[in-house]
């Protein structure tokens, strides 16, 4: 099997795995990933992560060209977006997961740092995760609002619409949206509880220790 063959299948099968565990459904989500010779393959519009088809993925070439495969989701600028101005990015994905949604309509967020510091993996695996103002779905604004932020941050959360990350693979990429989720869910559980968070010290040593992009 060649090497695209199994990038192809690895992208449907981290797809319906997200599908089946109820983090996006019905037609939602998209999901692209570098090829080895600089193209992208990319989820087709109006497709489902449960029922993604390896042999009609859109195949775009390295110069963004659509070269095979059905036509592309509507958000390629957002997809787009990350890959022109994060070197590193290799794959992106974007869902539409309830507890990222939920918490991203609440008042007294801070849009600059949509999160609360919560577990370590979620400062790992994300940084700063940038809340945008909420964008019609296809809008081309989403992909310039990612632009702007010069490839300062590795994920964003579309207020009223989904969270969306770029990893150095598809793996990884997969992983840290999972991980935004997750620690969603642990915010909309504490809220009005008082939960005791990571302090700003234990932040800064995860941040040293791990790399973490924190201060852009």
């Amino acid at each position: 099997m060649s090497e695209e063959a199994k990038l192809r299948e690895l992208i449907c099968l981290l797809a319906k795995s997200m599908f089946d565990r109820g983090l996006t459904g019905g037609s939602t989500g998209n999901i692209s990933a570098r090829t080895a010779d600089g193209g992208l393959l990319v989820s087709p519009t109006g497709t489902s992560f449960g029922r993604l088809d390896p042999g009609r993925l859109s195949r775009f070439d390295e110069a963004g060209c659509l070269v095979d495969g059905d036509p592309p989701t509507k958000e390629m600028p957002l997809h787009a977006a990350f890959y022109d101005t994060r070197s590193t990015a290799g794959a992106v994905v974007h869902l539409h997961s309830c507890h990222s949604v939920a918490l991203s309509m609440l008042p007294g967020l801070d849009a600059d740092d949509f999160l609360p510091p919560l577990t370590p993996y979620g400062i790992m695996k994300l940084g700063k995760v940038k809340l945008l103002p909420f964008f019609l779905p296809g809008d081309p604004a989403m992909g310039e609002a990612v632009q702007g932020l010069a490839g300062k941050r590795s994920a964003v959360m579309l207020a009223n619409h989904g969270p969306v990350v770029a990893g150095k693979d598809v793996e990884a990429a997969c992983n840290a949206i999972e991980e935004l989720e997750d620690t969603a869910r642990l915010a909309l559980l504490t809220r009005g509880l008082n939960p005791r968070g990571l302090s700003p010290a234990q932040v800064q040593a995860l941040v040293t220790k791990f790399d973490v992009d924190w201060d852009a």
